[in-house]
């Protein structure tokens, strides 16, 4: 992100804390906070772990929290979407993100290894989190997640908590990525770009967005043509992307 990111600060000790809580933070842990803002959350996880690094894109929030944090956090000025999380020691993963953010954090967190993260993100997004097949919030993104880690949507925060204050509400998430999906597919790369694929044209049906990018698919052979992709389960999506992997 080259553009300046709007932020809107939590001002709730007590939603903080439950963050810190929701982590189980202890002194062996070393966490990654990304959009640390003026440090209202940085304080409390400072307290419990061994080590914090903070990434800040803001100059002047930057050069405030050097003079402001405590002696165990390691900032960062930069861009948290463009940096290398390999050259972060981490396992826990907190942050109040910026809403503006939370689509490419989110894709790039799994990415990598960690024990948790807890993360605070607007509500409509966190909604499409852990959608449910079905639903008007499923999505790719509730897809991606899926197989890559739980997901769970711990409480909602009233916009009111924040300032300045947002049009919408937050909700604190937490995720923990799984060693093992909980099915296998044949080519990961093909199976997520087919999902973006499919709910990029979620109102149409299955065989027309087939037809249209995927020249050469012999369509004969797939299941689920005369369906919508809201209507069928991750596991599905696979095996259709199994199928296609074979053919293209």
């Amino acid at each position: 992100m080259k553009v300046k990111l709007g932020q809107n600060f939590l001002t709730d000790e007590n939603i903080a804390k439950r963050e810190v809580k929701y982590a189980k933070l202890n002194n062996e842990d070393s966490v990654l906070e990304i959009g640390p803002g003026k440090g209202f959350l940085t304080k409390f996880i400072s307290k419990e772990v061994k080590k914090v690094t903070a990434i800040e894109y803001d100059k002047k929030l930057y050069d405030y929290l050097k003079k402001n944090v405590a002696n165990n956090v390691d900032l960062i000025n930069g861009d948290a979407v463009d940096i290398d999380f390999n050259k972060i020691n981490f396992n826990k993963i907190l942050a109040n993100l910026p809403f503006q953010i939370s689509s490419p954090i989110t894709f790039k967190i799994l990415k990598y290894n960690f024990d948790c993260a807890v993360l605070i993100y607007q509500l409509d997004f966190a909604k499409r989190m852990v959608a449910l097949p079905g639903s008007k919030d499923y999505s790719h993104l509730t897809v991606h997640l899926y197989y890559k880690a739980f997901c769970e949507l711990l409480e909602i925060v009233s916009s009111k908590l924040f300032n300045p204050e947002p049009k919408v509400d937050a909700a604190i998430v937490k995720i923990i990525p799984i060693k093992r999906p909980p099915f296998e597919v044949k080519n990961e790369n093909l199976f997520f770009n087919l999902s973006r694929l499919l709910f990029n044209y979620r109102r149409k049906m299955i065989k027309n967005i087939l037809k249209n990018n995927f020249k050469n698919l012999y369509l004969n052979n797939l299941p689920f043509l005369d369906k919508r992709v809201e209507e069928l389960s991750p596991e599905q999506i696979g095996l259709l992307s199994d199928i296609i992997s074979e053919e293209v």
